[in-house]
């Protein structure tokens, strides 16, 4: 299948209870050169977000839950999840009301069923461009001598760039985003894995070992395992690329 250069690195999550249009959005969209995410539930979603790292989310408002969504989104009560996350509800109400209710959520366009895929594809491209140019000043989350650009996704510790995956990166931007703040580990399994419960998994101290040894390369210490609870970055703040602070130690 040929793909799409253009759209070859964004990431699409459908987020949408009908099965027979979630997969048709999905088929399309990967068509068109983007990697589809995609599931039936909100709670999961939530989860795919914040370990997925979406450009996009197309949600359907599905009787107001996909409002619900926005909302948290916005909020910045999902863990690890940007609040500035490009949204797209998509409603099967006709008239003004359940569009305006969508865009006081937060959504960045609203598109009503039943849609053309070619109008839903050009508003995908348009709001992906606009989020693409402001992508560009985002800061740099700054942790010690530990680097965290979160619109090129790359880490760097001393200047040097560290590899990590995509489950690591999930995992670094969550402990980030308040880096001497405990996340239990319950938390964060719930957050990147969309695990229930902690159970005898050992998946989550796999990744934050690796990571752990990654950016210790020369020395430093990060992803410190609090026995018993769950995991905290560092014990330094963070601040931005120009030496702001940005949050305050617990």
């Amino acid at each position: 299948m040929q793909t799409n250069t253009d759209t070859a690195s964004q990431t699409i999550l459908v987020v949408e209870e009908d099965d027979v249009i979630r997969t048709f959005l999905a088929d399309q969209l990967t068509a068109d050169g983007y990697t589809v995410y995609e599931t039936a539930d909100l709670q999961r979603a939530i989860g795919l977000c914040a370990s997925a790292l979406p450009d996009m989310a197309l949600v359907d408002v599905n009787g107001g839950s996909g409002r619900s969504f926005a909302a948290t989104v916005r909020a910045g009560t999902g863990r690890g999840v940007d609040p500035r996350l490009a949204l797209i509800l998509l409603g099967s109400v006709p008239g003004e009301l359940d569009a305006v209710r969508a865009f006081d959520a937060g959504a960045d366009d609203y598109v009503l069923k039943p849609f053309s895929y070619t109008e839903l594809r050009a508003r995908v491209k348009a709001l992906l461009a606009r989020v693409e140019m402001h992508s560009r000043s985002t800061p740099v989350i700054a942790v010690g001598d530990l680097r965290i650009d979160i619109a090129q996704r790359q880490v760097t510790v001393r200047g040097r760039q560290v590899h990590v995956s995509r489950k690591e990166f999930a995992l670094l931007r969550i402990l980030a985003s308040e880096p001497t703040r405990v996340f239990t580990k319950s938390e964060l399994l719930r957050t990147i894995w969309g695990h229930r419960s902690t159970g005898s998994t050992r998946t989550l101290d796999s990744h934050a070992c690796r990571l752990r040894h990654k950016l210790g390369a020369h020395g430093d210490r990060y992803v410190i395992n609090v026995w018993g609870v769950g995991y905290r970055l560092a014990d330094w703040p963070t601040t931005n690329a120009a030496g702001e602070q940005l949050a305050q130690a617990s």
